[in-house]
């Protein structure tokens, strides 16, 4: 798993398309259908990119866009915008809006995804980077592979996967409920603790004699990867 996309469309053979493109390219989806339910979605978990229909029921897709652009938390979010008006006014209205692209339906969805990608590499490089770096520590998305000091750290997939999401935001503070749905899905029920489990046994594979400890336990709230590790 990587960068996470939010999908807001009411098109629903449209959502499930861009859904299942995006999961198989690795990407965390989350999907609605009512621009009313984005601002409480982009507060439980800051999306990397949205991908935004025009005309919504109730509240449209240009008064989303106009909305995160407003708030200071969303309004670097990358927006791309899908819609069916494809006069030049109108896309011009949609960039003007705030939307960083803007692709007219029927589009193409290899299309869609390397724009995705051109997007992500530039607002977020670690979300789309096949390797993450920090200190001693390499972890090779594309591989599937752990390295400290270069040797091998032998992990789960999902501890692989919980490392890889703590060092895709090094400071960033996640509680426990916040990676339960990242790393093991909104589907799965699994108990808070789980995560104290296995972050006790990421971190006893990541360590070795004196080597540090690159997870940091922030009391009542939960983990984050250390910003300063490796610094020195």
């Amino acid at each position: 798993m990587s960068a996470s996309i939010l999908i807001v469309e009411d098109e629903e053979p449209i959502q499930i398309l861009l859904s299942y493109n995006f999961e198989a390219e690795g990407y965390r989806v989350r999907a609605t259908a009512q621009g009313e339910e984005v601002a409480r979605l982009v507060n439980e978990e800051r999306p990397d990119l949205i991908v935004l229909d025009w005309m919504l029921p109730g509240i449209s897709g240009i008064e989303v866009c106009r909305l995160l652009r407003t708030r200071p938390e969303t309004r670097d979010i990358p927006i791309i915008m899908l819609t069916a008006r494809g006069e030049e006014n109108e896309r011009v209205r949609g960039l003007a809006t705030g939307a960083d692209d803007y692709l007219v339906k029927p589009f193409s969805v290899p299309e869609l995804l390397a724009r995705v990608r051109t997007i992500l590499r530039r607002a977020n490089p670690d979300a789309v980077a096949e390797v993450l770096k920090a200190g001693d520590i390499a972890l090779d998305r594309r591989a599937r592979r752990v390295t400290r000091s270069k040797r091998d750290i032998e992990l789960s997939p999902t501890e692989f996967r919980l490392l890889e999401h703590l060092m895709q935001n090094p400071g960033r503070v996640y509680s426990r409920s916040q990676l339960l749905d990242a790393v093991w899905g909104r589907d799965i029920y699994v108990d808070e603790r789980t995560v104290d489990v296995h972050v006790g046994r990421l971190r006893k594979s990541l360590q070795r004699g004196r080597e540090s400890d690159p997870i940091r336990t922030v009391r009542s709230m939960g983990y984050a990867f250390d910003e300063r590790f490796g610094a020195a």
